[in-house]
């Protein structure tokens, strides 16, 4: 290849982006939104819901535990479904469960039917990450795109932070139920985004060429070989530390912080947000990290690094200590999470794309899951330094997990 159509290949402008990769950008952010916003809302309304229906904490926490279980069914369903009829196909109807399951919480008058609405929820949020890393991997087959998906992600977390101010303006007035009627308007955004949507020329020549062949299971061909079932696992269990990472923390950092400093942190909104800060600033480094320096440079110091910064959350003082604190804790432990598409779509064909980013990421939630209740366990029963010893020996684990995955060694895969 020529140095202009290297660096062509290497840099890329919007500018000169196609009318589709252009859309393609756009509708993968709206949906990454989406998802963050529907995973923001429960938490952000768990104390109401909780309080109006008399329920315990435990079948509080179960809402999420179950949500993920949709996921995984969604992951599996869906993704097979991408790789056989088209992502964009797919894209559309997924976004109409999110929204009946969404707007039918307004309805809800117990714990059983949130159960159910959300699970469904978790359904359709489930084909949102594996179908738009895969459209944006084969939109812009040959470029090197850490840094378009981690902004992708960036974007996304824009739905986070508008589930923050919605909470905070909606629940004083209206209660829980009305926040989750909040839900529907990113959703009418994201579903007229996509009515322009097409698939990549690369999908539609494999889908062309296996209508003449005999057809295949995506979700076998992502287990097919002992070699292959390994690369599954290993990703899964790597996905699984990213997510119980974030949830772990998430979940259970304010309470952490006021045992520890004997504070109760009522900007609860700031620190949201400057932790999302340090999260987006971490996708953007990661995403270049990972054009630049290839998945084992740029996982192996994020990993490390995420490993030794949980401990920082030790020395924090006050409240604002703790705010920056965190943005280096969400720049390090968060900032991967854009990676994982970029891996997964290089390393699987067309024809098993989706399906493989669906069980990546179905199955590091679902497993991840577990992770606040363990973290809920060792602050029942040991010192907060334990608890940072679990997150620090995840990350170190997830570390020794990728430097055993064989093809992230491969020179002839642009990542």
């Amino acid at each position: 290849m020529s140095e202009e159509k290297q660096q062509g290949a290497d840099h890329l402008r919007y500018r000169d982006f196609t009318h589709n990769q252009k859309m393609t950008m756009l509708s993968t952010t709206a949906g990454f939104g989406l998802e963050h916003m529907d995973a923001m809302l429960l938490p952000l309304a768990m104390s109401s819901i909780v309080a109006s229906l008399g329920i315990s904490n435990t079948a509080g926490g179960l809402i999420t535990t179950i949500s993920m279980f949709g996921t995984l069914l969604g992951g599996m369903i869906f993704g097979i479904l991408a790789d056989k009829v088209g992502r964009v196909r797919v894209f559309n109807w997924t976004i109409f469960i999110v929204a009946f399951a969404t707007a039918a919480l307004y309805f809800a008058n117990n714990i059983y039917e949130i159960y159910l609405l959300k699970f469904i929820a978790g359904v359709g949020t489930a084909a949102e990450y594996g179908a738009g890393v895969t459209l944006i991997a084969e939109n812009f087959a040959g470029k090197k795109i850490g840094k378009l998906t981690s902004l992708a992600h960036i974007g996304g977390q824009v739905g986070t932070i508008l589930a923050t101010v919605a909470a905070a303006l909606i629940l004083p007035r209206w209660g829980w139920n009305a926040l989750f009627l909040f839900g529907l308007l990113p959703i009418i955004f994201a579903f007229f985004v996509r009515r322009h949507l097409k698939d990549s020329a690369e999908f539609e020549a494999v889908k062309e060429k296996r209508e003449k062949q005999e057809q295949k299971a995506p979700l076998k061909e992502v287990f097919k070989t002992p070699a292959l079932a390994y690369q599954t696992t290993a990703l899964v269990l790597m996905m699984m530390v990213q997510i119980g990472g974030y949830y772990g923390l998430m979940n259970w950092l304010p309470k952490i912080m006021q045992k520890h400093l004997g504070l109760s942190i009522s900007g609860s909104s700031y620190w949201m947000i400057a932790t999302i800060v340090g999260m987006s600033l971490g996708m953007y480094l990661f995403g270049s990290f990972l054009d630049n320096f290839g998945p084992r440079i740029a996982f192996g110091g994020f990993l490390a690094l995420a490993a030794i910064s949980v401990y920082l959350l030790l020395f924090a003082q006050s409240a604002w200590s703790l705010l920056f604190i965190m943005m280096i804790v969400g720049f390090f432990s968060n900032g991967m999470y854009g990676g994982f598409g970029v891996v997964v779509s290089r390393l699987y064909p067309a024809d098993s794309r989706v399906t493989a980013n669906s069980v990546v990421s179905s199955g590091g939630k679902v497993l991840g899951g577990f992770f606040p209740a363990i973290v809920g366990w060792l602050m029942d029963n040991f010192s907060l330094s334990h608890v940072m010893m679990f997150f620090t020996a995840a990350y170190l684990f997830s570390l020794v997990v990728m430097l055993t995955i064989p093809a992230l060694r491969r020179k002839d895969i642009q990542f």
